[in-house]
């Protein structure tokens, strides 16, 4: 049921990610509001469940920070991002995601077992 709503231990378990781990975008990346009831539990809709995804495949995959993750999103919301910056963060969010990495990593490797071989 993909249209239904998830609570916040459906989503961690879900996409394999700590439930600390979701509170903290929450209060770190605006954008991302799930629905809260009674008890303070979170009910997280479809889109909040996309862009939580989105959040992980930027801070996993791509190496964005979390203030490079709000700047993208503002980015795509049309809104205006981040004004300060420092040259440190700037850094990070240019790292190569950790696919490339693994890919230089092989092709060292094999370049190496070549020399020796």
């Amino acid at each position: 049921m993909p249209e239904a709503f998830r609570t916040i231990g459906e989503l961690s378990a879900e996409l394999d990610i700590p439930q600390h781990r979701l509170r903290y975008w929450e209060s770190r990346i605006t954008q991302l509001r799930p629905v809260q009831r009674a008890g303070q539990r979170r009910y997280y809709r479809p889109e909040d469940v996309a862009l939580v995804r989105r959040i992980h495949l930027l801070l996993s995959e791509e190496g964005y920070t979390i203030d490079g993750v709000r700047r993208v999103l503002d980015q795509e919301a049309g809104g205006t991002p981040a004004t300060s910056r420092t040259d440190r963060s700037a850094k990070r969010d240019a790292a190569p995601s950790a696919a490339k990495l693994r890919a230089v990593r092989a092709l060292l490797a094999k370049a190496l077992a070549d020399d020796l071989g």
